[in-house]
């Protein structure tokens, strides 16, 4: 802990408000969590796209991305999904000062790892869209195998099988991925943003 005494952060000529000055728009986090294969990623990606096009500074980061570098790390136990989400937390809001809207896809199953980012965050630029769909939907869909694979035993730890996915209560915006296109989706966080962003 001593080490940390001698860490002293710069404050920096530039602020993020000088960024979001240049840039003609506010920059936010908005953090898409949910099972895998809920569409959280599909979501992300076509949200990106729609406010790349309509003039925004983004950038997405992808939990299976951030994984294989960043966090190549880490295993899939509770502790190190917590910091899995911690560093993404820490990324994001690098992201945020430096002026962009960045989208963040990460499962993020427990309740503390979501609060702490949003508290690192700050709650008037941090964005919780939670897609939510059924186990079975997102099992139906499961191109990669991975749910037969936890079924099987062969994959430890995996949410929604044999790790827990506490589901928020009061998310920003909440898109119900089994009953709705990745377009309708989308326009339900894009109508959110209205007037925080757009």
């Amino acid at each position: 802990m001593t080490e940390k005494l001698h860490i002293i952060p710069q404050n920096h000529k530039i602020t993020k408000e000088d960024r979001n000055k240049l840039n003609g728009h506010p920059s936010k986090v908005i953090w898409v969590i949910g099972l895998s294969g809920s569409g959280k990623s599909s979501i992300a990606n076509v949200l990106e796209q729609k406010l790349f096009e309509q003039g925004h500074h983004t950038f997405l980061l992808d939990g299976d991305n951030v994984r294989a570098g960043l966090n190549s790390d880490l295993n899939f136990s509770l502790a190190s999904r917590s910091e899995n989400i911690r560093r993404a937390g820490e990324v994001a809001k690098l992201m945020m000062d430096a002026g962009t809207v960045c989208i963040a896809a990460f499962i993020t199953p427990l309740k503390k790892d979501r609060d702490f980012v949003k508290s690192l965050i700050g709650e008037k630029d941090f964005v919780e869209v939670y897609v939510d769909c059924p186990v079975a939907v997102c099992e139906s869909r499961d191109v990669k195998g991975l749910y037969a694979k936890a079924r099987k035993g062969e994959i430890s730890n995996f949410t929604g099988i044999n790790s827990p996915f506490e589901a928020p209560e009061n998310p920003d915006v909440r898109i119900n991925s089994d009953q709705l296109s990745v377009t309708e989706g989308v326009n339900k966080v894009l109508e959110y943003l209205e007037g925080k962003l757009l």
